[in-house]
Order: C-alpha cells, then structure tokens, then sequence
C-alpha cells in the first residue's frame, strides 16, 4: 500500500481543542517539522505530545541508525513510514583495527528486503561498518528505481562485481562514494557499466580500489556529467592524461591550480556557473583560476569560462601562454564589468586575443565594459579564420557592427544581444550585403526604433542565403 495515499492505522483520536497542545492542523504541523534538519531536534519535538510525534512520523524522509542491532527495520518502517534516506552503522569502531571476529554480523540484506517492501523510494544509503555482499548489491539496484546516493564507509563482503551491478541498473544516481572498505577488487570493468547516456553524477569516489580502470571510459564519464563536483580516483588514475575537462564555479581557483599543476595535455576546459542568477554568491572562479590553467595546460585550445571578475593583463597572459586557441568563450557574470584592476575597459583583452589567437575560429564575450567600437573592429579586422562570433552585454554598436562588411559572407555567424545596435544599423547592413539573411527578435524592436534607439536585447543572425532561412522569432 502506498504510504503517500493512505496511512496504514488511524491516528488516536484528537483531544478537544481546549486540551489539545497543538492548535495546528496535522498537515500543517507536517509541513512545519519538515523544515527541521536535525534529527537531535526532531527526536525532541516528537516527545512534546501524541499529535507533535505522529507528525514527526509522517514528515521525516531520513532516519539515522547508530547501532544497527538497537531497532529492528520492521520497527524503523512502522515508526517513519516516507523515509527517503537512510543512515546504518554497524559493527562497533573498534573493528577498524581488527579487534571484531570475522563474521561478526552487521549484515545490510535483512534491512534491504525490510526496505524494498516498505521503502520502495527510497533514494540513498548510506551504510559503515555493514557487511555489504555482491547479492545485496545487486537487489539494492534491482529493487529501488529512484535509488540516486550510496555511500560504503569501512564495509566488507562486496566486490567489484557489486559495483557493477550498482552502474547498470542505477539510471539516476548522483553519487557513489566508497572509501576504505575491505573489497575483492576483481578488476576496474564495473565503471565501464554506467550506460553512454548517462549524466547525473555528482560524486564518484573510488580513491581506496586498485585495480586499473578504463581511462577513456572515465574521462568521457567526466565530460558528460556537468554537475560533477566530486571527483576522487586511485593511485593508478594520472591526470596528467586529462584532455577535457568540465566543472562547475564551484572547484574555485584552488581547483584551478590544481588542475594547472597535474594536467598538462589539458585541451578542453568548459567552467559553468552554479547559480548564474544569484548576484550575492560568494564562490566562483576569477581571473586567477584562468591564469594558473594557462601556465600549466599549454595545450589548451577550447575554452567556456564564467567568472565574476577578470582584467585586460590576465587575459593577455593567458593567450599568450595559449596562444593556438580555436575556440575562446568568456562570460563576465557582472554585466558591464570593467577591468576590477584599473577600472579600464576591456579593449585591450580584446586586442591580445586577436594578435595572439591566430587560428581563433569562435569567440564569445560577454558583458566587456567599453567606451567605443574598437574592441569589436579589432576582431572583426584581426582574425582571418573566425566563423563565429558572439557578444553579449557590451557597449558596440552601428559602427562596429558595420565594419565587418567584407567579412560576414565568410563566417557562419553572428549572434548580439543586449547591444548598442539600432533598427537603422540593423537596416543598413541588409541593403550593404544583399547575399546575407539579418534576422532579429521581434520582442526586441519597436517600430518607432530608429537610428539613435539603443537596440538592449537585439540577436542577429546571418548565414548564406543557399542555407535554409532561420524564421524570426
């Protein structure tokens, strides 16, 4: 029966409201301890009265367990009946040192087929000093389809082939974190199960196993996981392999040093911001983080990096240190920032890229604070092989639209938006390059729009006209 829909008893009947400790209704008082984290605390509020401890029973999705011979798991699902999440310990701490016999007890399966039957959603596991078998591993990823974070800390019994049965079947699982645990590493095969497609991980930790793993299998994993933010490898994984690398803000530059330091054959670096709309957040990378990839990674050649701050002199050091970029994507987070060093604008960022990159065939930017149209014509005129060009949030306008007249027809396309480029500029770019489709979003114009109306949120696109025509949004 689902647990969702119908509780299994009715609750004791309610005291009159003069005598009832609780004025609350029962799915208000829910929806309340809820929002309660501890479980010190809700183990508290649920001793205040009758109404108070049936609501703590329904409202709680994670239990903790200290000892897992001090309740049973039949005991656990009657008393908190919608629980997501589960913490088990077992065998006391002193069998780290090998002062417990073998075979002491503390096995997960009895408490799995408990939970299959009352906890078919359950999400996470997370199990110490159990003894986990490869059949209880198995029937954990067989029987529990949302399953999505398991974690073994000093467990024993399992081997690699459990592992494997955890990658195949587990579709949405975010983390998989094994640490010091007394495993029959069979061989590094059960990563290569986790399906092509799949993309969810958060955290994979497998730092205490020894055996070799695929390191392409790896890599790609890494590359399609772009939530990833844990990543922790055995001694016999060598980043100096890495060639691409994906991540979020989050690493910070200390990430990006290390990155530096240990990755040299580093050709791909793709950061994305955490929380792109939260203007207050505190973590992030900055110009820094850049710069140290650079001096480490010589070889790199593709690069998307959201940043809060960067300045004209990291960005000449960087293409300098990289100078066979083919692909160059920076996004200022702060629209409009200039260089946070010398409160210039970024004009001369723009002009290392074009006399460093010689082989630039995309760059993006976005939010580059400036007073003129120089940055963008020093692009337009500077780089020979540039087939796309993208700019966002910056002060160009007609006159730097316009100076790219003899180059559009050999570029695939260009992208503004939230630019200084007006309908008249707009117009007079369709009448110079008849060969050329310039489309636009409607939402962005208006038709009294002339030539001294700033265009703020303004997309033009252009491709041959023997290509299929985008239609106007």
């Amino acid at each position: 029966m689902d647990p969702y829909s119908k509780r299994k008893k009715e609750l004791p009947e309610r005291p009159p409201e003069s005598t009832r400790p609780s004025p609350f209704p029962d799915e208000v008082l829910e929806l309340v301890l809820g929002l309660l984290k501890s479980n010190k605390d809700r183990s508290s509020v649920s001793l205040v009265c009758k109404d108070w401890y049936n609501a703590e029973s329904w409202s709680r999705t994670h239990v903790f367990i200290g000892n897992c011979y001090s309740v049973s798991p039949e005991i656990v699902a009657r008393r908190f009946p919608k629980i997501r999440s589960v913490t088990l310990k077992g065998k006391p701490r002193f069998s780290d040192f090998n002062l417990v016999p073998r075979n002491w007890g503390a096995d997960i399966q009895s408490w799995l087929v408990v939970f299959a039957s009352k906890y078919p959603f359950l999400e996470e596991l997370r199990l110490k000093r159990m003894t986990v078998t490869d059949e209880s591993l198995e029937f954990l990823a067989l029987n529990f389809p949302n399953f999505k974070a398991l974690s073994l800390l000093s467990c024993d019994g399992f081997s690699t082939d459990g592992l494997a049965a955890i990658a195949t079947h587990c579709k949405n699982l975010t983390e998989l974190d094994i640490q010091e645990n007394g495993i029959d590493d069979k061989s590094g095969n059960w990563l290569g199960c986790l399906p092509e497609n799949f993309s969810s991980l958060e955290v994979l930790n497998f730092a205490n196993l020894n055996s070799d793993v695929n390191f392409d299998a790896l890599e790609r994993l890494v590359s399609r996981c772009k939530s990833l933010k844990v990543l922790k490898v055995n001694k016999n994984i060598s980043l100096e392999q890495l060639q691409r690398l994906l991540v979020l803000d989050t690493v910070e530059d200390k990430g990006l040093e290390a990155v530096g330091s240990n990755c040299p054959l580093l050709e791909e670096l793709r950061v994305f911001p955490a929380d792109p709309f939260d203007e207050e957040i505190v973590h992030g990378v900055t110009e820094a983080g850049f710069v140290a990839v650079s001096y480490g990674c010589r070889r790199l050649h593709y690069v998307l990096y959201f940043c809060r701050q960067m300045t004209n002199a990291a960005v000449a050091t960087i293409v300098q240190n990289c100078p066979n970029f083919t692909h160059f994507r920076l996004c200022i987070m702060n629209p409009g920032q200039p260089d946070y060093m010398t409160n210039e604008p970024m004009d001369e960022a723009f002009g290392a890229v074009v006399k460093t990159c010689s082989k630039l065939q995309r760059l993006s930017v976005s939010a580059f604070a400036g007073t003129s149209d120089w940055g963008m014509q020093c692009v337009l005129g500077g780089c020979t092989k540039l087939r796309k060009l993208e700019i966002r949030d910056c002060p160009f306008g007609n006159a730097a639209l316009l100076s790219g007249l003899e180059k559009y027809e050999s570029m695939r396309s260009l992208w503004m938006s939230s630019c200084n480029v007006t309908m008249n500029g707009c117009r007079l770019l369709a009448r110079e390059m008849p060969r050329l489709n310039v489309e636009f979003s409607q939402k962005a114009l208006h038709q009294n729009a002339d030539v001294g109306d700033a265009i703020h949120i303004f997309v033009i696109w252009m491709v041959r006209k023997k290509m299929r025509r985008v239609n106007e949004n």
